[in-house]
Parts: C-alpha cells; structure tokens; sequence
C-alpha cells in the first residue's frame, strides 16, 4: 500500500506544478517545467513526452502524453514507472481559492516496477522534499505548496503491469493489465478501493475500505475491510491495518474449488486429494505481523466433509512458506488422500477382490512448506485402515514427512511408533510400528479382506515402499515383521477332521498361542518359523504371503501329540491361491513322507527281496548283495552276450 501512495504523491505533485502555469505558458512547455520540477523535490529523473493539452470545460484540467519515473539509482531494471498517458482533472472553485482539489486522476497502461535489493533497500522509498505525507511542511523548510494536500474524489489506473523482484530472495512475480479504481475525497477520511488483478489470466476483483488514510500513511493502524473475489470462491476481512504490513481482525473463507481459486492466483497444477481441502471454509482470529508471520487463532476448519478447530502459524518471509498447526478433531476421513483415488472413494475390504489401486498418487502437497503439524483427533478413517484416539505429530522437511505416532487406537489395541512419506525424489513410504493387543483379524480384514484367522496379539513391522500408487509400493515392499497371538481360531478348515478323515474342509481349528517372522522382499514375506500349539497337536510352518501380487503358498503342518496310547501323526496342510479364496488342502506327498519313512524303507527292501527271488527264478539273473536290479540283470546280459560272440570263433 505504501508505494501505491508514493506513486500517486508522485502523478499529483506533477499534475500541481502543471497546473500552476496553466494560465500563463504555452502547452508544449507545461510538460517540459512539470517534470523538472518533479525530478527535482523527488530526486528522481521524470520526463513527460507527447502533446500536453488543457481543458476548460466540462472539466479543467491537462492531459500529457507519455511519463517516465526513474528507477532507484542501484537498480539496473529500467524506469520504475511508465504510463503511456496521464489525465488529471482539478475543482476550479477550490482552485479560485488557492487550493487544488484533485478530482479525477487516471493513468493508462502503466508499467510498474518494484524491487527490493539485497541489503534490503526498496526503489519505492520516493521522498518529496519539504512536503510531509499529509502534504504540509515537516518543519525543516517550508511547505511547496499546499496543492500536494492530497485530495482526490478519484484515481483510475487501468491496464497496468506491476513486476516485483526480491534480489536477496530471489523471489519475483508479476501481475498483468490491473486495474485499479480510488476514491480517496478527504485525506484524514476514508478510502474506498476496487481492483482488478489477473495474475494467472482469470479476473480476481479486490475491493474495500480504509477508514482514515492520513493516519494509515503516516505509519499509524486504522480500520480495514477487505475481500476477494475469484474464481472458486471468496476471502474476505474486517479489523485494522498498517503499511508495515500489519493486520488483524476476523477473516472468512469460503472456497468452493480451492483448486481453481489458486490456480487463478498463478498456483495451478495442484491436485488436493477429497477431505484435504478441495472445498475449504475457515474463520478466526487472523493477523499479519511486520515480519511475514500470518497467525489464525480461535479457528473452525473445513477440509470437504472434514471439520476441525485449533490454530495456525505461517511463516512467508524465508525462501519457503513454514508452518506451525494444532488441530482438534472429533472425526477425520483422509481414507482418499491414502487410497489413491482421486474421486474420494475408500477401497476398504475391497482390495483382496478388486486387486491395489494402480492410479497415481498425487503426492507434490509434500514440497509446498515445510513446518510441523500436531493433530488429535477421536476418530481416524486412512481408507484401508481405521482408527479411534489419534494423537499423531507430523515434522515436515523439504517434501518429507515423518508421522510420530504418539497414540494411534484401534483393533482394539495401541499403535505406536513412525511413519514416513518421502517425496524428495519420487514417492516413497516406510515405518517403524509396534501394535499391542490387536485383534488381528479385524487388522487383517480391513489390510487385505483376510478373515479366516482370529486372534488378539503383539505385532512388530518394518518395511520400505517405492512408487507412485498403492500397486508399485506393495509390489517392492521391503522389511521384516512379526507376531505373537494367545488364543484364536482359523476359520475353513477342521484340523482334528482332517487327521481322521483325511478331508479338513469347512469347520474351525483352534489354537493355544503362535508366534511367527517374516522377511520382506519384492513385496514378499517370507518366513519358516511359524510355530503354533494346539489342544491335541502342535504346528509349524513356513512358506511365502504375497502382499504385492495378493496370493499365497503356505504350507501348514499340524502333528498330533503323542500319547501313552497313540503315535504322533503330521498331516501337512497346503494353503495356495489368491487371498480372496485360497485352496485348503492336504498335501498327500508330505504326509506320506513325514508319517511312512520307515514304513516305506521297508516295503522298498521288501520288494527288492521279492523282484529277485524272481529274477533269479524265471532269468537264472542272482542280485547280489548291494546290487542294484538293473546292475544284475545288465551283468547278466552281457555275459550272455559274450558267450554268443566266443561261438562265432569256433
């Protein structure tokens, strides 16, 4: 707001100067006294170009042609201001009086640069000399002339460009064919303001008031509405300003496609996941403080159907905005941001059938700030997973962020323990976790549509993912896990069943305790130590549970207890097939050679006995002892084969 004053000072004391001589010299040398006169008390180069004309009537006033500001003398960007013509039009009473009264000034086209060097300076800093901001004297010298008392029914500027350049920051930006309407009657009274800007191309319309511009001018707060009107929704404010920048009072925003309002700001891309913000309402106590920071206190947030209060810091005066965030919620839904999809809906209990989402995840929200986050919350939906009392601390760094979780329940049990989502150079996710007392499958239902397994136990789990959906990271899932269960059931096999009856389909088995671990690689887990105790039997197993592919080759082997009475039986178990309905059954093979070693030893020697009492009966072929059949009945061919050969020769 401060450079806006300066330029308007600026265009008025130019205007003031020409209209002192506007009786008394030629229009072709107004132009040429006005600007000397301006680059004199402003210590800035002014030259005004073009025909210089005068009006009587309806309205007295002059018209120049082109004028030029000068830039600061450190700046090497150009002229500060260009504008390709200036209008300005003077009360003719307040003039018989000795004052001028400014009631119309417009500049067309101008093009207007601000910088800020490195050590801080700023090109805007324009002082005239013996003239105080309300345009009397300081007190040094004596006032040029009470014609600067700025007064101004209005000011139009229409089709301007304003570029900004930070050269300690780097920071640049620019704003294309703005418009700006002022009306500004009384200099300790109230401005009212419209502006149209387009940033990005797409209108956004800036109006408000200013209660008492003097006191605003000379550094002091005074009252302030504002509100802004772009594509996607409104912003707007009401409390008190300074040029420092300071503000404070109450905002309301009500964004019904936030991602079309930024991107009318010049932010497009940005695709906000459902329940993250694509329709946005927040009011509270909202301040600006001289240093960039932007606070929102006492707030109520909505993130689409999510509802939250708490404050907010902003930090803007770095090379890259910082937050700080405590929110309160009674119920949060991101179950989209996690799934992937990008319409909203959860995949929950659904991925055992349907296979994980291959669409993208949209994960560039990680790289907007940096800061850190604290969030409670009494509910928590991740899609595929839920939760009840969340108590979770997010640190934010350079597109990484690292969940700490503080309190995570669910399952019937406490989660705790990092979760990490790193999108510096493509996305990638990983944790270190431990769970105590979960019901595992409820865990396990809603993780991949697993229900057969029944159980409450402690989990470990750590593991990395790559990829840009949920398919590629559980496809190079890497880690390891583990689990301790006390009693349970699985469910579609009866394992005393198939014992008895060699068929265990349908039924329960049930278990005392197991414990197993598993490797993690290429989205595989991997494990050989499982080990189960059941009323009448004991089980191990291993084998491989596909998390990428969704499938499974286990192979589970039950050995009934010996008893006083009775032998210990394995009947091994296969479990193979995707995870929505894998093929239980006995694996025939393992029993026999589990069970019937000995047996089957026996029957061999057995029936090597019996084939050479045979050979030797019906061929006259003896098998020795260590001889194999096939190694007697060779040697015997052979023998005879000699004996033929010998009688040829005889």
């Amino acid at each position: 707001m401060k450079w806006i004053i300066r330029l308007i000072v600026i265009l008025i004391a130019a205007a003031g100067v020409a209209l002192g001589a506007l009786f008394f010299l030629p229009d072709e040398r107004i132009a040429r006294i006005a600007a000397d006169q301006i680059s004199k008390i402003t210590g800035r180069p002014v030259d005004m170009s073009g025909e210089t004309a005068i009006s009587f009537y309806p309205v007295l006033g002059i018209s120049t042609g082109r004028v030029t500001v000068a830039n600061a003398d450190w700046s090497g960007a150009g002229p500060m201001m260009t504008a390709q013509s200036l209008k300005v039009g003077v009360d003719p009473i307040a003039m018989l009086k000795g004052d001028i009264r400014i009631t119309g000034l417009e500049a067309v086209n101008p093009e207007i640069r601000l910088e800020r060097a490195a050590d801080g300076r700023v090109n805007w800093e324009i002082g005239v000399e013996g003239v105080a901001p309300s345009g009397q004297s300081d007190g040094a010298a004596p006032a040029q002339s009470r014609a600067l008392a700025l007064t101004l029914d209005r000011a139009l500027i229409t089709g301007a460009t304003i570029s900004y350049v930070d050269h300690g920051t780097g920071d640049r930006f620019e704003l294309p064919d703005s418009d700006l309407d002022l009306r500004w009657p009384e200099f300790r009274g109230e401005a009212s303001f419209d502006a149209v800007l387009r940033p990005a191309g797409q209108a956004i319309e800036v109006s408000g008031r200013l209660d008492r511009v003097g006191d605003f001018i000379d550094g002091e707060i005074t009252a302030l509405d504002a509100r802004i009107s772009a594509p996607g929704g409104v912003i707007s404010f009401a409390g008190k300003g300074g040029v420092q920048p300071q503000l404070g009072g109450q905002i309301d925003v009500a964004l019904k496609d936030t991602g079309r309002f930024l991107a009318a700001l010049g932010m497009s891309g940005i695709d906000i996941p459902a329940g993250m913000g694509r329709a946005l309402t927040a009011k509270g106590a909202f301040s600006v403080s001289p240093d960039m920071r932007v606070s929102l206190r006492d707030a109520t947030l909505g993130l689409d159907h999510n509802a939250l209060s708490g404050a907010a810091d902003l930090w803007l005066g770095g090379k890259k905005p910082r937050i700080g965030v405590q929110l309160r919620a009674a119920s949060l839904d991101f179950s989209s941001f996690v799934s992937g999809n990008s319409d909203g809906s959860a995949t929950a209990g659904t991925a055992a059938q349907k296979g994980w989402s291959k669409d993208r995840i949209d994960a560039s929200a990680l790289g907007l700030v940096d800061g850190e986050i604290a969030l409670v919350s009494d509910a928590l939906d991740l899609g595929t997973f839920n939760f009840g009392k969340t108590r979770v601390q997010v640190a934010i760094d350079r597109a990484r962020a690292v969940a700490s979780l503080a309190e995570l329940n669910g399952y019937g049990g406490v989660i705790t323990g990092q979760f990490v989502a790193n999108n510096r150079d493509g996305l990638s996710v990983g944790g270190d976790m431990r769970a105590s007392g979960i019901d595992i499958k409820a865990l396990l239902t809603d993780a991949a549509g697993i229900t057969r397994f029944s159980a409450r136990g402690d989990a470990s789990l750590k593991f990395l993912g790559v990829g840009q959906s949920v398919d590629a990271i559980m496809q190079s899932l890497g880690g390891s896990t583990s689990v301790r269960t006390g009693k349970g059931h699985i469910s579609g096999f009866d394992l005393d069943k198939l014992m008895r009856t060699g068929d265990g389909t349908g039924g329960t088995t049930i278990f005392d305790e197991m414990s197993a671990g598993f490797t993690i690689e290429g989205g595989n887990m991997n494990g050989d130590d499982l080990q189960m105790s059941m009323p009448l039997a004991k089980a191990t197993g291993k084998g491989r549970i596909g998390l990428g592919a969704q499938d499974i080759d286990y192979l589970f082997t039950p050995a009934l207890l010996q008893g006083e009475n009775r032998k210990g039986l394995a009947i091994p178990v296969r479990i193979r097939g995707p995870w929505a309905g894998p093929r239980i059954y006995p694996d025939l093979e393992k029993a026999i050679d589990l069970n019937l070693r000995e047996e089957k030893k026996e029957v061999k020697a057995k029936a090597r006995e019996e084939v050479g009492k045979a050979l030797e009966k019906e061929l006259g072929v003896t098998v020795e002892e260590g001889q194999s059949v096939e190694d007697a009945v060779k040697k015997k061919v052979e023998e005879e084969a000699v004996k033929e050969l010998l009688k040829l020769f005889e």
